[in-house]
């Protein structure tokens, strides 16, 4: 069955509502002569008369009170899921990433975004969990780990390389010049990234065992090393700030490169996708300011 045209239907249930068609026509911001041809035109089609002329009122028929009725339930339900679609994509953006590599990575470039991408109210909502990006109302994951992710896209974002860093005056007070000589300093560890990988990839076999201070957090890692606790064992990006600001240093130069990082991830079919993909290309285009 195809449905009267929206216009015709709209019309009538302004005309209902107002008891005639000029202030119908006022409300829809078209003409009288407008009003009554879309009403003609419905008539025509349903084969029915839908208003009766009684003085100046044009009063509905029993047939067009339902129709009408009913055109203003669809109407509310359309204006309901109109407003819903504008406040989900008006809201921030929801991004998922660990505390460490939000405050050590991230939070140092967001000044920049709204400059970079053109939008002034391209807003982000940064949550410290794990979000599997369907349910939970997360828009952009940033990832750690090998990647791919089944059912979602995602991209490379920062490759992982691991060295020792130490404060300035822990360097002073145990001077090292080279990997051999961790063996003989307190090693700060964190439970996801092991020294063994390290000293491995620098050729040497790691201790039987390490016994130094471990973390699950590397932000509160470093922050122990940059206390001159021990040596951490950090990752380029997290660690690229405090190298900076003079808070920790690299005893000696030695890398090792795996194959973990972080990567932008997000749903191809996600509501916001345009604004997501902005926020994706402007997190690249900072690691390639950066290269």
């Amino acid at each position: 069955m195809r449905l009267p045209p929206f216009g015709s239907l709209v019309a009538l249930e302004a005309a209902y509502r107002h008891r005639g068609y000029s202030r119908a026509a006022d409300e829809l911001h078209v003409t009288h002569g407008a009003v009554s041809q879309q009403i003609r035109k419905l008539e025509e089609e349903l084969g029915a008369v839908l208003f009766r002329r009684e003085g100046n009122d044009m009063l509905p028929t029993p047939t067009a009170r339902r129709l009408a009725e009913h055109v203003a339930e669809a109407l509310a339900i359309l204006k309901a899921g109109v407003q819903t679609a504008r406040q989900t994509l008006a809201g921030p953006l929801v991004v998922s990433a660990t505390s460490a590599f939000a405050s050590r990575w991230l939070v140092t470039r967001l000044a920049r975004l709204a400059a970079d991408t053109g939008e002034a109210d391209l807003q982000l909502r940064i949550e410290d969990r794990k979000a599997d990006l369907r349910t939970d109302g997360v828009d952009i994951a940033l990832r750690f780990g090998r990647g791919p992710w089944e059912g979602l896209e995602s991209i490379p974002l920062l490759g992982e390389r691991l060295f020792p860093v130490c404060s300035p005056g822990f360097l002073e007070t145990h001077p090292m010049s080279g990997p051999a000589d961790l063996l003989t300093v307190p090693l700060l560890r964190h439970t996801g990234v092991h020294w063994a990988v390290w000293f491995r990839g620098m050729g040497l076999e790691p201790p039987e065992m390490i016994t130094g201070i471990a973390f699950d957090d590397t932000s509160v890692m470093l922050d122990a090393a940059a206390q001159g606790i021990g040596v951490a064992l950090a990752r380029e990006g997290l660690s690229e700030r405090d190298l900076r600001d003079g808070r920790l240093v690299r005893p000696f130069a030695g890398e090792v490169e795996v194959e973990t990082g972080h990567h932008v991830v997000w749903r191809a079919d996600a509501p916001r996708l345009a604004r997501i993909l902005k926020v994706r290309d402007w997190l690249l285009a900072e690691v390639g300011r950066e290269a």
